[in-house]
């Protein structure tokens, strides 16, 4: 997927953006010069899995910052390594190339030393100490929200201040035109602010040739993507198919359609039981649905009636979030991210 029209060019960029989309990243920092060095102290770059933002001077240094970075986000690393012991300044000309340079684990924070000589095939005859500041490398709650009323737009409001990736479905374009962005501004796509979402250009099946001119550009936050389609199933095997903490919120304006998306929530767990023994990445997705009482029983026993376990059916949470008391749309939408919170954090410990 696009991240977005435009690519961070600078540091600071890459941080808001990575930060906001929950998107695993390092940001590495000169905290320290003796002598000649490429950049000046407090240069800074960000570096994610396969890109980069800004530069601390090119060369083997930032090749070796950027195979680190990788290294610390694919937990390549171990956690204790031996400390580091920085020469002194009139070390690290002449007999620089003979200094390995080490890493320091001091929590989620890494130091490395780099003496500038043959070692790195640079010659600035000083050395610099990089501080590697790890984010997100615990994958960011990835939810799937089906329906866009009221409840819906309540949780997109808090969704909207924290680091997930949120896909919105539902089948009436009408329920998002409130977020669509004035058309005179679309025609100035240079000078729309980069948190403005393009879901033309996020859904893999629009075709290239004509994204731009069938965009549509909303006000939400990137990290929170709109979907407009008349097959909402189609959303649910490959979202829980890409691994990680999954959660499928239904909320949908009929009652027939939450139904069959919760059954094929369902149908993948499945499908997908036998392949999560293989694949580490494949976890219990959770899987809930708005609802009274009532449809939740009426919900539960269609299901067995269908041949659905218990074991299986147990796993749909019915009716959704923490019982904290109130039925406005922001209070349920309030219990519902605790619930999603609450069992993010618990499966990330």
């Amino acid at each position: 997927m696009n991240e977005s029209l435009t690519l961070p060019v600078v540091w600071y960029e890459g941080l808001a953006r990575y930060q906001q989309r929950g998107i695993a990243h390092v940001l590495a920092t000169v905290v320290a010069v003796n002598g000649s060095a490429p950049r000046a102290l407090q240069a800074k770059m960000i570096i994610t899995q396969d890109g980069i933002v800004d530069t601390l001077g090119g060369g083997g240094l930032e090749h070796d910052v950027v195979n680190t970075a990788r290294q610390l986000l694919n937990g390549e690393i171990a956690a204790t390594v031996s400390k580091e012991v920085k020469p002194k300044v009139s070390e690290t000309d002449s007999e620089s190339a003979s200094v390995p340079s080490k890493a320091v684990r001091r929590d989620a924070v890494y130091t490395k030393h780099y003496p500038l000589g043959a070692k790195l095939a640079q010659c600035c005859g000083g050395s610099v100490t990089v501080m590697f500041e790890c984010f997100n490398v615990t994958p960011p709650m990835s939810v799937l929200v089906f329906g866009a009323g009221h409840v819906a737009s309540a949780l997109m409001t808090i969704l909207a201040e924290l680091p997930c990736q949120v896909d919105w479905v539902d089948s009436r374009p009408e329920m998002f035109e409130r977020y669509l962005v004035d058309k005179t501004s679309i025609h100035k796509l240079g000078q729309i602010d980069t948190s403005y979402q393009n879901s033309e250009l996020h859904n893999q099946t629009a075709e290239p040739q004509s994204a731009l001119s069938k965009s549509k550009l909303y006000n939400l936050p990137a990290h929170i993507r709109p979907h407009i389609d008349d097959e909402p199933v189609d959303f649910v095997r490959p979202f829980i198919e890409q691994g990680g903490q999954r959660f499928i919120l239904v909320m949908t304006h009929d009652h027939s359609v939450d139904f069959e998306l919760v059954r094929a929530a369902l149908d993948t767990i499945s499908d997908t039981s036998s392949s999560r023994d293989k694949c580490s990445d494949i976890s219990e997705p959770y899987i809930g649905c708005i609802s009274s009482a009532t449809k939740a029983k009426r919900f539960r026993d269609r299901l067995i009636q269908r041949g659905y376990s218990e074991q299986l059916v147990n796993q749909l949470v019915m009716p959704i979030g923490l019982q904290v008391g109130g039925k406005e749309p922001m209070a349920v939408a309030v219990s519902i991210v605790a619930q999603l919170l609450q069992q993010y954090h618990q499966a990330a410990l």
